[in-house]
């Protein structure tokens, strides 16, 4: 996962926990398309528990970015319900007993890269079903 992930140079990460504001802590781009890793960092060794992506590539080269991009995505992203992230994850994060996510995310289309932010996704989760014969635990499909 790091091999695929180590040419790109826009990228950073965040620490969320239950009781902070995921509006507040997200530091994801507004206008970047990409991919992002959720790892569930509560105890001594993280584990990821999730990968998204953001943006679709057009026939003709172009990039479909939704409003918002990978910042939007992250937070307002339905996930466990048909609500935003903002609220679902910390939700969620009590029903396991989780304490912190550490979510790395990666500008993986503009000028220097040209990389399909679902592309990169699907290598990311079909390398961790290689190495774990299922997925993600929050990925329940792709």
């Amino acid at each position: 996962m790091e091999k695929e992930l180590k040419k790109y140079k826009s990228t950073n990460s965040f620490l969320f926990t239950i009781d902070s504001n995921l509006e507040e802590v997200c530091n994801a781009p507004d206008g970047a398309s990409g991919v992002f890793l959720v790892f569930d960092a509560s105890g001594d060794t993280k584990k990821l528990i999730m990968v998204g992506s953001t943006g679709t590539v057009q026939n003709d080269g172009t990039l479909k970015s939704k409003n918002g991009g990978l910042y939007d995505k992250i937070v307002n992203g339905h996930q466990f319900a048909k609500t935003g992230r903002k609220y679902s994850w910390p939700a969620q994060m009590r029903k396991e007993s989780m304490a912190k996510l550490e979510v790395f995310w990666y500008d993986t289309f503009n000028d220097k890269n040209k990389i399909i932010p679902t592309f990169l996704e699907g290598q990311i989760l079909q390398n961790f079903l290689k190495e774990n014969n299922k997925l993600p635990k929050w990925n329940v499909a792709f």
